[in-house]
C-alpha cells in the first residue's frame, strides 16, 4: 500500500501553524475567564468574612474582659463583708 505524499507549501504550513496559536490563545483565554470568575467568587467570600470580623470587634468592645468582672466579683465581696450585708 503506497501513500500519495502531499506537497505542502509555506502557505499551508503558515495556515496551520496560525490556526493552532488561535485555538491556544481560546483556550487560554477561556482558562483566564475561569480564573477571574473564581477570584471574584474569592473576592466576595473575603468582604463578608471581613466583615463578619469587624462584627466580632465591635461586639468584642463592649464586652468586659473575665479579669476585671473577678476583680469587681472580689471588691465586691469585701464591701458586702464591711457592710455585713448577705448574699443572695
Amino acid at each position: 500500500m503506497v501513500m500519495k505524499t502531499k506537497k505542502v507549501t509555506i502557505e499551508d504550513l503558515a495556515v496551520m501553524v496560525q490556526t493552532g496559536f488561535s485555538e491556544a490563545a481560546q483556550k487560554t483565554g477561556e482558562r483566564f475567564d475561569g480564573l477571574e470568575k473564581r477570584m471574584d467568587g474569592l473576592e466576595k467570600r473575603m468582604d463578608g468574612l471581613e466583615q463578619g470580623q469587624e462584627e466580632i470587634k465591635l461586639k468584642l468592645d463592649n464586652v468586659a474582659y473575665r479579669f476585671e468582672l473577678v476583680e469587681l466579683q472580689r471588691r465586691g465581696e469585701i464591701l458586702e463583708k464591711k457592710l455585713g450585708a448577705k448574699r443572695s
